[in-house]
């Protein structure tokens, strides 16, 4: 028992290593764009470009992070993925113009999407091994690694102006991240592989047309799952670009005070991904999002009507609270479905999350940002409303749960890795 816990410890903390990686890369080059912009000279409208210009690759890596994730797996594709992004840094340091900066960073927005399926393919592959909900505690792990590159960013200014300085140190922090998640990450058994091929045989050579079929017309449920995904990052990236100045236009609420917006959003959310896998075993994942969408979408509908400073920072709190599981929880469903389907609901959570805030801030400038908000509790309302057609995984019963952790019989082993098979993709 203490063997099987040991071994969920350590492979939970090489996908941790992950989440982090990814946070940790994504703010030490977000906190010296300032430093960027000043060395290659450019204007505002450049530097908007230069941020979009990452979206754009994150958005479009969708076929090829498909294929990688077929051909190498999760674990080889993560690993991969992270060192490049590591690597990259030391290119950002020394940009020698802007067409050059523009293909980078989209190259760096490919490597974010391939790393950000191959991490959630490990978090899924880790809940079905080990029978234990870990996903939304490992995106509450992104905000440490974001965290940690600020902290680090703060104290390398103080010692140097230096870019290049600073990305050396993150990228030699960045490769011993990887380097550490290296032996825990999961992989395929052969084994259970040889079983797998064996049970399958011929269904497998019949259904072998079917992956070419999704992959071009994806299924029903995964353009659901990719739906939900979409409007669930929209919500959590309107609130995060938008509420600060709904308090200060809308609500009037004081310079000092108008900044809290940002700050109840990211605590609550941070507190209930922290929570969320004990309610996912508790109450599963779909009762979880389908409740929590509807507070998001209710909870700030009537922040809206009521007005004033108070409401809406219950509001904003409502938002934190409910959004939380969409993501980690419409992941774990994705990757049930295979890699194509995990690849293709997090393109579109990226699209949802580069191309919501504009849209919301179109609707602002038209009628009012009190609209635009309301447009935001319409996209939490429309998570809840696709809920409703995705296909969860049940919760597990507790007393069950724990006879099979302490038996961890041949049933478990067979289940579990022919379910891990279709979740990592053939990874070797």
């Amino acid at each position: 028992m203490f063997a099987v816990q040991d071994e969920f410890r350590r492979s939970r903390l090489a996908v941790v290593a992950l989440f982090c990686t990814l946070g940790f890369q994504y703010a030490t080059w977000a906190s010296r764009i300032p430093a960027i912009k000043a060395h290659l000279g450019l204007s505002a409208a450049q530097v908007g470009l230069l941020l979009m210009a990452t979206g754009v690759g994150a958005a479009g890596s969708f076929p090829l992070v498909a294929m990688l994730m077929r051909r190498l797996g999760s674990r080889r594709l993560s690993l991969l993925s992270g060192l490049c992004l590591a690597l990259l840094l030391l290119a950002m340091a020394e940009l020698p113009n802007y067409p050059t900066a523009l293909a980078v960073m989209c190259a760096d927005g490919v490597l974010v999407g391939a790393l950000n399926v191959a991490m959630n393919a490990q978090g899924a592959a880790l809940e079905v091994r080990f029978k234990r909900n870990t996903m939304a505690t490992l995106h509450a792990t992104f905000s440490g690694g974001s965290l940690v590159a600020a902290l680090l960013a703060s104290g390398m200014n103080l010692l140097t102006s230096s870019v290049l300085v600073h990305f050396a140190v993150a990228t030699g922090l960045l490769l011993a991240a990887v380097g550490f998640a290296r032996p825990g990450l999961l992989t395929q058994d052969k084994p259970a592989e040889a079983d797998a091929e064996a049970d399958t045989g011929a269904a497998a050579e019949a259904a072998a047309p079917k992956p070419r079929s999704r992959f071009t017309l994806p299924a029903r449920i995964t353009l659901w799952m990719g739906v939900a995904m979409a409007f669930g990052t929209v919500t959590e990236g309107a609130m995060n670009d938008w509420s600060s100045l709904y308090l200060k236009d809308v609500a009037k609420a004081s310079a000092e005070l108008a900044p809290m917006g940002i700050a109840v959003v990211s605590v609550t959310m941070v507190l209930a991904r922290l929570l969320t896998d004990g309610w996912r075993a508790r109450w599963g994942d779909g009762r979880i999002v389908r409740t929590g969408s509807v507070l998001a979408g209710v909870g700030l509908a009537l922040a809206l009507l009521s007005g004033g400073v108070v409401p809406a920072l219950i509001g904003f709190a409502c938002v934190g609270l409910g959004v939380a599981a969409v993501t980690p929880c419409v992941y774990v469903a994705a990757a049930a479905q295979g890699s194509d389907a995990l690849a293709l609901v997090a393109a579109m959570g990226t699209v949802g999350l580069l191309g919501g805030p504009p849209v919301i801030g179109f609707i602002a400038n038209a009628d009012g940002l009190a609209w635009g908000m309301a447009a935001v509790a319409g996209c939490a309302l429309v998570v809840a409303l696709c809920a409703t057609r995705i296909r969860w995984a049940p919760a597990p019963e507790p007393a069950q749960e724990r006879s099979e952790g302490q038996g961890e019989g041949r049933s478990e082993g067979q289940s579990a890795d022919t379910r891990s098979t279709q979740v990592e993709a053939e990874a070797v």
